[in-house]
């Protein structure tokens, strides 16, 4: 009750805050007017052809960062004129010390150095924008705009060009985009909104040449507007994009095995398209595709029995991401649910669900991911404000080969399967409502019947409203799964750790073995402030508060991403955001959360508070420092459905500096400490980054960590039963990790590029002090446990045996929790864009894993010298070359 009364209290608070500090919507907006060219341009940075003199410059830039509304340290001018095909855009980016531009070159989107943008709105939907950058190095960045300004997506990748050239009043450029890469209605004459933006990377200024105020909250609804633009024909987008890949593997032989000969070789080949359906919805498609270039993930190992989640690399995938993504949460507070998705495309083309299981003088020949057919993808936004994404996706039947002295024999390890997702939404009010849905489905031939669902389907409303210029807003979404299949395979979704509806003493879930489907429910609802009137020191005041849950049957993990159901979670974050300079700072901000869980019994799981505060000094330095204070955590998981355990309060605390980021060498470091209650827990990591760019074209990183996690008596080992009796075996644990991360990237020129990436990593737990659990909800944390004494438990065999009644025989055993995992990646690529859109690759990668179990009082940093660089690396060799075909 008095949390309740507390929230409502700061309610009414934010409430009366809305009334009594609107935006200053002073700021008019600005219109830019161009003309059809007349004349040739010849594309080389010098702005020189008569044909600009047909159009006025544009100026008059204001600073954006640091010191908003203030006039910029350079001048920056631009021009705009088209024709039928083509936009073309003219900068002129004065210098007064041209000596001082700093022209580092990097990968397309890396934005190095000095540089300037134009965003383009051309759906005029003022949410969505074009985003071209180009560097004074004529390194080129684009992304797709979207939510209006909330995120940047760099993944989209369109065909354009840009010239830079350096004089001794600055610098300029010149860029040409093809109309067929921008979305547009067909009315005469049109509208866009734009905005120029300008990076002057040595004082890291922006300048933009429509202000937007840095406390306003938007950005694309705030664009000045581009005029003149007359009777420009509709472009259908073409683009067909065949490869071809050849790929040799090498690795250690193996004497009796058939499969590991030595070396493997495959052609292979594919083809990538788009085909514009119409001037604003997109068509993609890919058969056969192939990732072969794509950096391997990072080694990841989790012993809390919750899933890893991996970014999505994959280019098919990534493009045009925004409109699929449907988070349940998002909060600004952060938390593990902000991770659960509807739609995860790690989901396709994942490692197959089935290991089969090998006798004696067994081989195994097993895909290692599950081969894509083909994929297709139906995306884009009407000039009614409709944005449409529906996405389709095949995947092969996988067999493995089984061999026993010549013996061949087939097993399935994945079944045919279907991914659909479909996403809509639609702007109202220029964008200040939008409504929303998703639905997707996950449809599975029959076979391994008893372990995976025959369907699955999930789909989600959602709706956002904004007010007072864009500042505050409330959004929510509600969701909803259902899964069938076999009794067995429903079971197991039951019992599985995201459920866990076998726990003891969970009234609000029971295990039905004869269930054929589950349906379960989910949503959210945020309400915060996003923006508004600043004070005298710049400083905003931005808040959020909000619940999500998740119903005990919802299940999502066969194409989305759900770390488990059965919760109930509130959030607040507040936090006060100072952006102009004062004092020694250039911007700093201090931020409070609390977090609050319940699960659907009504039990409580857990509370949190915490304070952080960053800033950005006048040195260029940066610091951050975190106090989080877990005042009750109660884990409904720990156990793995033996029951909810009650674990121990801490608390915890970060901070990290980093160099100034201009410099040719900077560094980074961070510090994380955890101290449980009662000495019961103690984790800490630490961490460094090293960044150094000796030349404009080389830049080397090397990043690494080091941590120390320890539980005294409550991690997980085992479940135990025993005539109708489970015992939950626990233990004290120590596990270290350790991780190192090298890149080096070179740029030749901007379009042909050399970069290496390795990462060695071991983590290695080890487990004593074994006892079981006793009473999990003791408010004295020994009270929770039985410890086994040295008389009841001894090691044999790699396997603990536990003489519970002292009668000289065992009454049970588990098998010894610890391990040694040592894994090494690497990509060295080679990437040349010989022409617009087509590509040849050369890769080499290499990858080693080991358990290497022997080694456990090796000290670790030994252990993973001597195992993640051994010769049982396998490395492979691959050409891709692809050639794109536009209209």
């Amino acid at each position: 009750m008095h949390q309740s009364c507390w929230l409502t209290l700061l309610l009414f608070f934010l409430f009366f805050s809305a009334q009594s500090s609107p935006l200053d919507s002073s700021t008019v907006k600005k219109k830019y007017f161009t003309k059809p060219v007349v004349g040739s341009i010849t594309l080389d940075g010098k702005i020189t052809e008569e044909a600009w003199e047909a159009v006025a410059w544009g100026g008059d830039f204001v600073q954006y960062q640091p010191n908003d509304g203030k006039a910029p340290s350079q001048l920056t001018d631009f021009k705009i004129l088209y024709d039928d095909k083509f936009l073309f855009v003219a900068f002129r980016c004065h210098d007064v010390a041209p000596d001082s531009i700093v022209k580092r070159l990097g990968r397309r989107d890396e934005f190095p150095g000095d540089f300037v943008e134009i965003n383009i709105d051309s759906y005029h939907d003022l949410r969505t924008a074009f985003s071209f950058t180009t560097s004074v190095s004529g390194v080129r960045g684009d992304e797709l705009i979207s939510n209006n300004g909330n995120n940047w997506d760099a993944s989209w990748n369109p065909i354009w060009f840009a010239k830079t050239y350096i004089n001794d009043d600055g610098w300029t450029a010149e860029i040409k985009i093809p109309l067929s890469q921008l979305r547009y209605g067909n009315e005469p004459e049109k509208v866009w909104g734009i905005q120029v933006q300008r990076r002057l990377f040595r004082k890291e200024e922006r300048s933009t040449w429509q202000h937007i105020p840095q406390n306003a909250g938007v950005w694309v609804s705030a664009f000045g507007e581009l005029h003149g633009l007359k009777n420009i024909p509709l472009h259908r987008q073409v683009e067909i994009a065949p490869y071809v890949t050849a790929q040799i593997d090498k690795y250690k032989k193996e004497p009796g095995n058939p499969f590991a000969k030595g070396s493997d070789s495959k052609v292979t080949g594919g083809v990538d398209g788009k085909f514009a359906i119409t001037n604003d919805l997109i068509l993609d498609f890919t058969v056969n595709p192939d990732f072969g270039q794509v950096e391997a993930d990072p080694s990841q190992v989790r012993i809390d029995g919750f899933q890893n989640f991996f970014e999505e690399r994959r280019p098919f995938f990534i493009e045009s991401r925004n409109i699929f993504d449907y988070r349940l949460t998002g909060s600004e507070a952060g938390g593990d649910y902000d991770s659960d998705l509807l739609f995860y495309s790690r989901r396709i083309g994942s490692s197959p669900h089935k290991q089969p299981n090998l006798a004696d003088g067994e081989y195994l020949s097993a895909p290692l991911n599950t081969s894509i057919l083909g994929a297709a993808k139906f995306s884009g936004k009407t000039r009614k404000g409709w944005s449409i994404g529906i996405l389709e996706s095949i995947t092969q039947r996988e067999m493995a080969t089984i061999d026993q002295k010549e013996l061949r024999r087939k097993e399935l390890v994945e079944p045919l399967t279907s991914y659909f997702v479909g996403r809509i939404q639609k702007d109202i009010k220029a964008g200040n409502t939008i409504l929303g849905g998703i639905i997707t489905s996950v449809n599975r031939e029959k076979g391994l019947t008893s372990m995976l669902h025959r369907n699955a389907f999930s789909g989600g409303l959602d709706f956002l409203h904004y007010w007072r210029n864009r500042t505050w807003y409330i959004r929510g979404n509600v969701v909803g799964s259902h899964v069938q299949g076999t009794k067995e395979a429903i079971l197991q979704t039951q019992t599985a750790f995201e459920h866990l509806f076998q726990r003891p003493n969970a009234s609000e879930v029971a295990v039905d073995s004869n269930r054929t489907s589950l349906t379960g429910f989910g949503g959210t609802f945020r309400f915060g402030k996003i923006g508004g009137k600043s004070g005298r020191l710049g400083e905003v005041f931005k808040f959020e508060t909000g619940l999500t849950f998740r119903s005990p049957e919802l299940e999502l993990n066969d194409i989305g991403f759900m770390l488990t159901a059965n919760e109930i979670n509130h959030f607040t974050w507040a936090g006060f955001h100072f952006q102009k300079p004062f004092s020694i700072f250039r911007n700093a901000r201090i931020n409070y959360n609390h977090w609050s869980r319940w699960d659907y019994s009504g039990q409580f799981l857990y509370q949190a508070f915490n304070t952080n505060s960053h800033a950005t000094f006048t040195n260029y330095w940066q610091a951050g420092t975190g106090l989080t204070w877990n005042v009750f955590d109660v884990s409904n998981n720990a156990l793995r459905g033996a029951g909810a355990i009650r674990r121990p309060a801490g608390l915890g605390h970060n901070v990290y500096v980093v160099s100034d980021t201009r410099k040719k060498v900077f560094a980074q470091l961070f510090i994380y400490n955890f101290w449980g209650a009662e000495k019961s827990v103690r984790n800490f990591e630490y961490g460094y980054m090293v960044v150094a760019q000796p030349l404009n074209a080389l830049r080397i990183s090397l990043e690494g960590s080091h941590s120390y996690y320890w539980r005294r008596q409550d991690q997980f080992v085992s479940s135990i039963t025993q005539a109708n009796n489970t015992k939950t075996i626990v233990g004290e644990v120590k596990q270290k990790t350790l991780r190192f991360t090298g890149r080096l990237s070179y740029n030749i020129t901007p379009d042909l590029t050399l970069q290496y990436y390795g990462q060695p990593f071991i983590t290695r737990p080890l487990y004593n002090n074994y006892g079981y659990v006793s009473n999990p909800l003791a408010k004295q944390y020994a009270d929770r446990f039985t410890a086994f004494s040295q008389n009841q438990i001894s090691y044999v065999n790699n396997e603990y045996h536990v003489d519970e009644n002292g009668d000289g025989s065992a009454d049970f055993s588990f098998n010894r929790p610890d391990f040694n995992f040592v894994q090494f990646r690497s990509n060295f690529i080679l990437r040349w864009e010989y022409k617009a859109g087509s590509e040849l690759y050369l890769v080499w990668s290499q990858g080693n894993t080991a358990d290497a179990l022997a080694e456990l009082n090796t000290p670790i940093g030994q252990s993973l010298w001597e195992n993640a660089f051994a010769n049982q690396s396998r490395n492979s060799y691959l050409v891709k070359w692809t050639y794109r075909f536009l209209k």
